[in-house]
């Protein structure tokens, strides 16, 4: 068969979409369908081609959409994906990685809206977890950073959201798919964890370009400031996140500080809209494909990490080529 060899990723994602087909029943007609199908899938995806409808189905997308209020955009656009349950399962233990790292009120945009951060919490909790812990190692002072997140979700017990800055908290971890970085020091409770969920919010990096779900794993180390200055910054994010794996990406983007960000204050613009996905990759390619930055329109290939993690087949910054579904909240 002519064409680019099959990469891993796309013969795991052949493979995914024929199991997930196996069990409809067909008449001969339609096995000489399937056939047909199947034959030209596997010449698409050899030739370095997708078809997103064959591999993910018309009716989960692979990123998902919403607009209205935090609250309601949040869980409209999990709602799409399958909803909590599709990545949350009874007595698992989850973490939410919310921005949490600035101390500026809601309407600066520098971290993630206190009510997408509860209503995440309320779904896994929904979804039957057994343990919610929403974890940041801030950059300002600790308790007023956390204050307004830890206000949101009081309403589910006192020991649910937590920055964590202390050495005993984290343990070292290889990273065996490093090209720059090939060890850090992790948050415990992240790798105890069965469920770990990126909730960003989106943002400008005057050293990164943007900060999203991607850059937003520093926040899950002890030693964020080496991966500045000792390593390429954006080799070592694409580093880390071989070893930092979301099952669920969800992005405020009920506010985006679109210029002099992380800490701003900036220019924020109010679109009122939550991106999910289970890819990072691609949920943070949609963040900047969607909004100004700077000032200007920006591709995803233009933030280097994104393109870095592409490359490494980590996820997708294509978005062209994937299933996108929309709603109103």
């Amino acid at each position: 068969m002519g064409g680019r060899p099959m990469s891993r990723w796309m013969m795991e994602q052949f493979l995914a979409w024929m199991e997930k087909n196996s069990h409809i029943p067909i008449n001969r007609r339609q096995f000489m369908k399937y056939q047909v199908k199947g034959a030209l899938l596997l010449t698409t995806v050899s030739s370095g081609l997708i078809i997103p409808r064959m591999l993910h189905g018309a009716s989960v997308p692979d990123i998902g959409i919403a607009q209205g209020d935090p609250a309601a955009a949040t869980r409209a656009a999990v709602n799409l994906l399958g909803g909590m349950k599709a990545f949350v399962k009874s007595g698992q233990k989850v973490v939410i990685k919310p921005n949490m790292s600035f101390d500026g009120p809601v309407s600066d945009a520098v971290n993630t809206h206190p009510e997408v951060i509860r209503e995440l919490a309320l779904m896994c909790k929904e979804a039957g977890a057994s343990r919610i812990r929403v974890l940041d190692h801030t950059l300002r002072p600790s308790e007023q950073c956390i204050q307004g997140a830890r206000d949101a979700c009081r309403v589910f017990g006192n020991d649910i959201v937590h920055a964590l800055d202390k050495e005993e908290f984290y343990q070292e971890v290889a990273i065996s798919k490093g090209v720059s970085l090939s060890q850090t020091d992790v948050m415990k409770d992240v790798l105890e964890s069965d469920v770990l969920i990126a909730a960003p919010v989106a943002k400008s990096h005057g050293s990164t370009g943007v900060s999203l779900s991607m850059k937003g794993m520093m926040g899950l180390v002890l030693n964020r400031s080496i991966m500045h200055w000792r390593y390429n910054l954006h080799s070592s994010i694409a580093d880390l996140c071989t070893i930092l794996k979301p099952k669920l990406v969800v992005i405020d983007a009920t506010r985006v500080l679109t210029t002099n960000g992380p800490g701003g204050p900036g220019k924020v613009i109010t679109p009122k809209t939550v991106i999910a996905s289970r890819d990072m990759v691609a949920a943070d390619a949609t963040a900047v494909a969607m909004f100004e930055w700077y000032g200007k329109k920006m591709e995803p290939r233009q933030v280097k990490h994104i393109k870095l993690a592409h490359e490494r087949g980590l996820g997708r910054m294509d978005i062209q080529n994937l299933n996108t579904k929309k709603v109103i909240a």
